[in-house]
């Protein structure tokens, strides 16, 4: 599982751009896994980063850039849905937010 870190010195448009460069590079490479770390705004409320990032990632699941992605809160081991991402990259054993829902990440299947 690939990692991005866009929780200091991103603009939205930069850790957009970020995601989707490191998508096409993973495209490219066959697919895999990206954990994205965005934070989730100071209050808990939603960062701006976050919100924006899942319109996007949501408009790239209808477009058939990635396959699919989920929210660091749905983020979880006993999920069904999960199970299967598991089955693709053995190393997501080892994240810690497998155990814990973190509303500050985005995982991004491709």
């Amino acid at each position: 599982m690939k990692f991005l870190n866009l929780r200091e010195g991103y603009s939205v448009e930069s850790a957009i751009a970020t995601v989707e460069i490191e998508v096409e590079f993973t495209r490219k490479e066959g697919g895999g896994i990206i954990k994205v770390l965005h934070g989730y705004g100071s209050h808990g409320k939603g960062g701006v980063i976050c919100v924006e990032l899942r319109k996007t990632l949501a408009r790239w699941k209808r477009s058939n850039f990635i396959k699919e992605f989920y929210c660091g809160d749905k983020w979880n081991i006993f999920d069904p849905e999960i199970l299967k991402v598991l089955g693709q990259d053995k190393t997501i054993y080892g994240d810690p937010d497998l155990f814990y829902p973190n509303p500050g990440i985005s995982i991004i299947v491709v």
